[in-house]
């Protein structure tokens, strides 16, 4: 059975948020977003594409920095609303130059940044 990305559901805008993951560690690396295109893309290349909303474009995560996201297992959650990516992440994935974007907690009420960027 092969699979058709317009079976997911998609957002007013046409989106689906999009969770990438390091097939390695298991550490969640950044949230964007995908339309239909990105996710036919994405499974066409084993690169991970995604679209972006303020320049209104595809971009492939690495395109431009070289902090590549290799697709190792394309997933979607129970209702098809969201869309989980298993990679290989080249680098950081942040554009912060941190590894994962999810670097700050917030502990007895107050934030903390967790990592540094990288070098």
């Amino acid at each position: 059975m092969s699979f058709d990305p317009a079976t997911l559901v998609y957002n007013a805008d046409g989106l689906i948020p999009a969770i990438a993951q390091d097939a390695t560690s298991g550490e969640v690396l950044m949230m964007a977003w995908m339309n239909q295109e990105a996710v036919a893309r994405t499974l066409a290349t084993a690169r991970v594409t995604y679209w972006s909303r303020s320049r209104q474009r595809f971009w492939v995560k690495g395109e431009s920095s070289g902090n590549v996201q290799e697709l190792v297992e394309f997933l979607f959650d129970c209702d098809r609303d969201c869309i989980l990516v298993r990679v290989n992440q080249t680098g950081p994935a942040c554009h912060t130059n941190r590894r994962t974007c999810f670097f700050t907690a917030v502990r007895s009420g107050a934030e903390v940044e967790l990592m540094q960027p990288e070098s």
